[in-house]
């Protein structure tokens, strides 16, 4: 399924002197310059100054379900164990022996009785705390030499993770996520499928693709019969407005007593982020078109219902976490993708396609009515970003105008990430 299997390399073409010049200028309103999505510099500085100080969603908790099962992320020069511990526990762990600094874990996941380095054998608990240093002299104490713990949070079944020494506060995030995303089970749910890509793009490219779905009528012919987020200001006409109308009455009246009232309720995407508020999180619950309860191919449910839903008519989940998460979730099935930056042109994505804990494959639900929607989507989205990042490498590219009907969560974004870097 990999879109691309190598890097291309970071061109920085006109960005000569960037070190000693500062930030390329940009316009209000017009797309990036170059440097912003191929200059080695400035890839740098994203990973010091976004990556490495926020909070980055890692997976999710039911990937491990038992006591010494763990997981990895890989980031840059960064590998971070996520493992669960004793008495249902999550930790997070820098994958780094604190005697010559071999990395424990070699396997992306997998079920470990304690951490045990392969070079010499230093052992460790699952909360990081030095068990046993076999031929280690008597005058040292274990207690000094514990794993480099990495702030960690949990909510509603997903797990983030602050490489920062002084992470900033995840309460809000959690605040956010929690309620919302209680309902649909995650923390009791079961992976059905993951496919990772690397996308020969800057993550940066990957996240305006998202941010908009002014490109979504040519290229996402299956999402556009589902949702409503091509529809903008300029484009809704009263029959499109009067179905929105209707379904969001109805899906009111349906879900009151469940407390699931849908949270966006007009034409286009809900606004996010907020740069001037410093918002790097949403989510929403979302009506969809007039006879489909899942995003599927047909809109039928494909899966049985997951966590707390009474019946299928729940509408969609959506969430998103800057820099790299976001997800939609049906009633019968969740679909998280996350980002991991690889090189100025490359990005890592995986993409997680979630049921109930107790369906069954074969029985209970088929991969091939479960997949597509969000396959075909991402993969369209995925063409779509290795295409923009070949033309923004030519020498005849130049930063265009953004549209203020379709673009406006592009333009934040963007504002957002020039306050990160800044």
């Amino acid at each position: 399924m990999a879109m691309a299997n190598a890097a291309v390399a970071g061109g920085s073409a006109g960005t000569a002197g960037l070190a000693a010049t500062g930030l390329p200028e940009r316009t209000p309103g017009w797309t990036l310059p170059q440097a912003y999505f191929n200059d080695p510099e400035i890839y740098r500085r994203d990973l010091e100054r976004v990556w490495k100080t926020g909070w980055l969603f890692a997976g999710h908790t039911c990937e491990i379900p038992s006591t010494g099962d763990y997981f990895l992320v890989e980031l840059d020069t960064e590998s971070v164990i996520v493992i669960r511990g004793e008495r249902g526990s999550l930790h997070a762990l820098h994958n780094v022996c604190r005697h010559r600094g071999s990395i424990l874990c070699a396997d992306p996941c997998g079920h470990v009785s304690k951490l045990v380095c392969p070079y010499h054998q230093w052992a460790y608990d699952y909360d990081g705390r030095l068990l046993a240093w076999r031929g280690m002299q008597p005058d040292l104490d274990k207690a000094d030499f514990p794993l480099a713990r990495v702030a960690l949070r949990e909510t509603g079944g997903l797990i983030f993770i602050n490489l920062s020494p002084k992470p900033s506060s995840f309460d809000a995030a959690e605040a956010c996520f929690g309620p919302l995303a209680k309902p649909q089970g995650f923390d009791r749910a079961r992976v059905a499928r993951v496919a990772d890509y690397l996308v020969k793009a800057n993550w940066k490219v990957v996240w305006e693709n998202n941010r908009e779905c002014y490109h979504c009528n040519v290229n996402h012919p299956q999402y556009i019969k589902a949702n409503f987020d091509h529809f903008n200001a300029d484009d809704t006409t009263p029959r499109i407005r009067e179905e929105i109308s209707s379904v969001v009455a109805r899906s009111e009246a349906r879900w009151a007593k469940e407390g699931l009232a849908p949270s966006h309720t007009d034409t286009g995407m809900t606004r996010f982020p907020d740069a001037a508020g410093g918002i790097w999180f949403s989510a929403n619950r979302t009506p969809l078109v007039e006879g489909w309860v899942s995003e599927t191919m047909d809109g039928k449910q494909v899966a049985p219902l997951m966590g707390d839903y009474p019946d299928a008519e729940v509408g969609t989940l959506r969430m998103r976490a800057l820099p790299n998460f976001w997800n939609h979730s049906s009633c019968d099935h969740g679909v998280s993708t996350r980002l991991l930056p690889m090189g100025p042109q490359l990005t890592a994505i995986r993409v997680w396609w979630l049921v109930a804990g107790t369906a069954v494959e074969g029985r209970d639900y088929d991969l091939e009515k479960l997949m597509p929607f969000w396959q075909l989507t991402s993969e369209q989205d995925w063409l779509i970003c290795e295409r923009q990042q070949k033309g923004i490498n030519s020498s005849a590219y130049t930063p265009g105008p953004y549209s203020t009907f379709k673009e406006y969560n592009v333009e934040g974004f963007v504002q957002w990430y020039l306050d990160m870097i800044r």
